[in-house]
């Protein structure tokens, strides 16, 4: 099974941005972990700060990976771009956040993922990134 995590803008800061939401934890930290707990999974990871990157790279791997995990982090709110690309690939793709968003900004309550996406696994710390692995094992 090959799966692909894609993080979005200032995901990259993980550890350092925030630890009382997004934690004390870098996320290649965190990949290093899950990557052991799921051995038989052949797992990818990008991120980038740039909207057009990540429409880029969902269109590379949206037609031959098993599943996307995508945290498009602030971009979920603000692109249709992101949301058109989910909704013109074939992968699965299951919306991940680390923290609620229905818990902090209004702005944070809409998605343009989740109408196209698996589902939407949100509020549950890096352990979230988890739970989108397991929902796509027991497909």
């Amino acid at each position: 099974m090959k799966i692909i995590i894609i993080n979005g803008p200032n995901l990259n800061l993980l550890g350092k941005r925030e630890p009382e939401i997004y934690g004390a934890h870098s996320f290649d930290d965190y990949f290093e972990s899950l990557q052991h707990m799921y051995s038989t999974i052949d797992f990818s990871y990008f991120q980038s700060n740039i909207e057009g990157e990540i429409i880029d790279k969902l269109h590379e791997v949206g037609f031959n990976y098993d599943g996307i995990i995508l945290n498009a982090a602030a971009y979920t709110h603000t692109s249709v771009g992101i949301g058109d690309a989910v909704k013109g690939i074939e992968t699965p793709v299951v919306e991940v956040h680390i923290s609620n968003v229905h818990a902090r900004e209004e702005f944070r309550h809409q998605s343009f993922i989740a109408a196209n996406a698996k589902g939407v696994i949100v509020g549950f710390g890096l352990k979230s990134y988890e739970l989108a692995v397991q929902s796509f094992l027991e497909l």
